[in-house]
């Protein structure tokens, strides 16, 4: 843990210290990435957990639109670029020892690339997995590029 969120432990409430050093603080890991847990801001609601990079975080937090880093595609990923089903940022955490994030955001749409609503939705109980809940949305119909030209 850095000394920063050590300090933290012991703060008082509303205790405040500059966004750049408590940036400067967050433990990415070795690829440079944290975890974000983004949830719905007024249901509690878990929608997903993707990766950010400190350029991902500052841009999320400057612009109020979410950004995550692709891990697959090697680059940043807005929320919703392809899909359409944005995340619009009402707070931002980080938990304790700074090395995970929490998002409250404003999802429109399904959180999920299957057309759910949440990513979470494998339910582990007893000896079997089971699926929670239907897509919102095809996926198919979801990703689908416009013709050229609209």
């Amino acid at each position: 843990m850095t000394d920063t969120f050590k300090q933290l432990e012991r703060a008082e409430l509303d205790a405040c210290l500059p966004l750049a050093r408590a940036l400067d603080a967050v433990r990415f890991n070795d690829d440079g990435l944290i975890p974000a847990i983004a949830q719905q801001h007024d249901t509690g609601e878990v929608l997903m957990m993707a990766w950010m990079n400190r350029e991902a975080l500052e841009e999320t937090l400057s612009t109020g639109r979410v950004c995550y880093w692709s891990r697959s595609r090697g680059k940043l990923w807005r929320k919703g670029e392809s899909s359409g089903q944005q995340q619009h940022l009402h707070a931002a955490s980080l938990d304790c020892d700074g090395d995970t994030l929490l998002l409250q955001v404003e999802q429109t749409g399904p959180a999920c690339h299957t057309g759910r609503r949440s990513c979470f939705y494998v339910a582990l109980e007893g000896d079997q997995a089971r699926i929670s809940s239907e897509p919102l949305i095809d996926p198919e119909i979801l990703y689908r590029k416009p013709p050229e030209g609209r």
